[in-house]
This record gives C-alpha cells, sequence and structure tokens, in this order.
C-alpha cells in the first residue's frame, strides 16, 4: 500500500473548500491529526519561531564557531547594510541572506536551533520568514500560519522522498527548505493553493542535485553559505508563482524525482566528506588542520 502524503491532493482539497488558503486546510488537518485546537498548534508555533528569532540574533553577535571556519558573516551582512544599504539585492532578500546566515552561524557554534528541515537548512526558514515580516508587518499569528504551511511541505518532502542529506545530498536538505520557505512565502501573501504548489516545485527544480559535501565533516562549510542561497531561491520561486507563472511539472512529480535523484547521487556526495569541496585540496588541507589541532589538544 502506497503511504505516501501528496500535495497535490491536499491543493486540490483546499480550493474545492470554498476556496480556502492552503495553510487554513493544513491547521485543520494537523489540529484534527494531533487532537488540539487549531490555536494550539499555532501556539506550538509561535514558540518555534521565537526559537528562530534567538538563534538570528545569536548568530548577529558575530561569533566564531569551535573550528574557525564559520562565523560573523552574518554581522558582516548587518552592518554592510546599515553602511550604505545593499548593491545588488533588494530589501527583502538581502535580509533573508543576513538572517539565513546569522541563523546557520548559531547553529554552527552549537546554539539552540529550529531544525526545519534540518539543521544543516536551519537558517533558511528564519531568514526569509522574517526578511518579509519585516518590509511587510505580518504579526506572530500570521508567521505561525506560515510555518503550518511550511510545515506541510515538508512533511510531504519527508513522505515521498527524504529530507537527510546522507540519503538525499542537500537538495534534501537546503532544496527542501527553500521549497518550505517559498510555499510559506505565497500562502502569506495571499496566493492560491495552486500557486503554492508552483512555488514549492519550482524551488525544489532550482534545487535539484545539489550534492552534500560538508568540509571535514563539519555543518559549517559550505553548509552556512548555502542556507543563505537557498533563501534567495525560495524567494524567487514564490516571486515566480504569485505572478502567474506555473511548473511544468507537478509538485508531487518533482519531490519524486528529487527522491530519484538522491537514490543515484554517489555515496561521496551524500554527507561522507568524500567527494565535492570536501574534497579539494583546501577542503583536505583545513580537515587536516583540524585534525592535528584536536590531536595535539
Amino acid at each position: 500500500m502506497d503511504n505516501k502524503l501528496s500535495l497535490q491532493k491536499w491543493i486540490d482539497e483546499a480550493s474545492a473548500d470554498g476556496g480556502i488558503s492552503l495553510g487554513e486546510y493544513c491547521l485543520r488537518q494537523q489540529a484534527g491529526e494531533l487532537g488540539m485546537s487549531e490555536e494550539g498548534v499555532l501556539d506550538r508555533m509561535e514558540a518555534a519561531l521565537g526559537v528562530m528569532e534567538a538563534a538570528v540574533n545569536d548568530g548577529l553577535k558575530g561569533r566564531l564557531s569551535s573550528s574557525g571556519l564559520v562565523g560573523d558573516n552574518g554581522a558582516k551582512m548587518r552592518r554592510a547594510i546599515q553602511s550604505g544599504g545593499s548593491k545588488l539585492l533588494g530589501t527583502i532578500p538581502v535580509t533573508a541572506v543576513m538572517m539565513s546566515l546569522a541563523a546557520a552561524e548559531s547553529n554552527a557554534c552549537m546554539g539552540r536551533i529550529v531544525a526545519a528541515p534540518t539543521a544543516g537548512s536551519s537558517g533558511v526558514l528564519p531568514g526569509v520568514l522574517f526578511a518579509i515580516a519585516a518590509d511587510r508587518g505580518f504579526g506572530r499569528r500570521q508567521l505561525a500560519m506560515g510555518l503550518v504551511t511550511a510545515g506541510a511541505v515538508g512533511m510531504v518532502i519527508a513522505s515521498r522522498a527524504t529530507l537527510s542529506g546522507a540519503e538525499g545530498g542537500c537538495q534534501a536538505e537546503c532544496g527542501a527548505a527553500a521549497a518550505m520557505a517559498a510555499g510559506a512565502v505565497v500562502d502569506l501573501y495571499g496566493g492560491s493553493p495552486c500557486q503554492v504548489g508552483d512555488a514549492v516545485a519550482i524551488a525544489l527544480k532550482n534545487m535539484l542535485g545539489l550534492v552534500c559535501d560538508p568540509v571535514a565533516g563539519l555543518v559549517e562549510v559550505p553548509c552556512v553559505k548555502r542556507n543563505a542561497g537557498a533563501a534567495v531561491q525560495g524567494l524567487a520561486a514564490a516571486e515566480m508563482a504569485l505572478c502567474g507563472i506555473s511548473s511544468a511539472i507537478p509538485v508531487d512529480e518533482v519531490i519524486d524525482a528529487m527522491a530519484s535523484v538522491g537514490r543515484c547521487m554517489p555515496h561521496g556526495l551524500r554527507e561522507t566528506s568524500e567527494g565535492g569541496l570536501a574534497m579539494t585540496g583546501t577542503g583536505r588541507s583545513i580537515a587536516r588542520g583540524l585534525c592535528h589541532g584536536h590531536d595535539m589538544g
């Protein structure tokens, strides 16, 4: 029996149910499955938002990870923004980059984060959600609804494919996070359930095949900067969907394709640090230096 969840099924049911948003549909479903009130579910989402916000603020302190490989980049972005604004990106994307870097750096510094969907991709959703909140004035309850939508997208991806870098590469971590963020943004901006599906599909298609190749086996390089890139991919996908651009491949099929690509991906490109950037000359040198430093310590 096929127990895979279907985002398209939920989209169709939400569209048929008096034109409610996908977030409202998913909130009803989750409340029923958990035996909770809808307000109780939203309270949980608000609590998660509090942890996300604290992670962003922690990262903006400019702390360095114990390896010294990452840190201060979120704070560096903030200083650049405050001194003259973005050189290239608009207000929302540049803020999302800054906050995504900060939250991911907090994770690298062993700070408390929300694994949404994983620790290695924990900067994407906070970066995107708080960036649009700062620009559009979305309140906490509205962002909580966005998390409901994002969570539903993540559930479907986990059901049909994977959220594990060890199983599917970084397309399954930062790619899924970008798709979750894209869906949440479209829902928050009043997009239709179909547009949410298009945004999710576009974001995931744009990150299909992304490998997981952490230098020295740490969730630092290139992971932190990939969170920032995934945040921008999520925003771009949401923008396209809200403008009426659809995905030629249906969302469930895109997720299934991601699962297939993950299965085809070589072992060395699935979180083993045996390929990609981890096996460059510099990557190997960093790993040796950290190993020797640990032995001497």
